[in-house]
């Protein structure tokens, strides 16, 4: 693994008026790493990922893209970089079928004309990569089921090579089978190279695929762990906030010097 995050974040801070949505928030990922970004409704993980995608841009902080200092004011700036996010209502059109959604905005013309024939020959290569299993690519997206859909909206954010891979929520609302799925997509994604931040409420699919857990309670970090050495005990404490744990300690202890 790289000793080089894809992504550094430091300091990062946003207020809306009167509310202080995140203070002081730190965030790392690598190449080849699938982070689990996890808290309570209001924790501030929206937010986090929203001014990663440049949707919300922090007010302070240092954002550092391969070890250099990067701006990111809008989301053109993300995708230049080589951010890619799955939103959690996913943004497909329902009445296209899977080639228009996966091309949507970046269709291949050939002299004027739309080559439905190497959109087509580029979709099913790309479902073929990801290993994801569609009836057919002309089929409309409304006859897909969940999984489906989610595994198809991850593979419209592949298109632009990215290296880092934001999923918002890929497994709420769907089944057992679904969600085995989605999961093993997104092992396919850190099989890849690709650096992945995956935000859920279920711990036992962040159990199943991350290999670190960062979590924050009401804007601020409260914890980074090792998901192999860490029980699901450790993680719900953390984000509940009835924790007792090394870097929580280390952090008063911090806070008490500077007094």
């Amino acid at each position: 693994m790289s000793a080089t995050p894809v992504l550094a974040l430091r300091g990062i801070s946003k207020r809306f008026g009167a509310v202080q949505a995140l203070t002081d928030v730190d965030l790392e990922v690598r190449p080849g790493e699938v982070v689990a970004l996890v808290g309570d409704n209001g924790a501030g993980k929206s937010t986090l990922v929203k001014a990663i995608a440049g949707v919300g841009p922090a007010d302070e902080g240092e954002f550092l893209w391969e070890g250099k200092p990067a701006k990111v004011e809008r989301p053109h700036d993300a995708q230049e970089l080589g951010v890619a996010t799955v939103y959690q209502d996913l943004a497909l059109c329902d009445n296209l079928d899977v080639v228009g959604n996966l091309f949507l905005g970046r269709e291949i013309n050939r002299v004027g004309v739309l080559d439905e024939v190497e959109m087509e020959r580029r979709s099913r290569e790309l479902l073929q990569t990801l290993s994801i299993r569609i009836p057919s690519v002309r089929i409309p997206v409304a006859s897909l089921s969940g999984g489906q859909r989610q595994t198809v909206a991850i593979a419209r954010s592949m298109l632009g090579d990215p290296k880092l891979v934001i999923l918002d929520e890929p497994t709420a609302a769907l089944g057992v089978e679904q969600t085995a799925q989605v999961l093993d997509l997104v092992e396919r994604l850190r099989e890849r190279g690709l650096a992945v931040i995956l935000i859920s409420h279920n711990m036992a699919d962040v159990k199943a695929v991350a290999d670190r857990v960062a979590v924050l309670r009401l804007g601020r970090n409260n914890g980074v762990f090792d998901v192999a050495g860490t029980s699901q005990e450790e993680i719900i404490s953390a984000i509940t906030g009835a924790t007792d744990n090394a870097v929580t300690r280390r952090t008063a202890r911090k806070a008490e010097g500077k007094q």
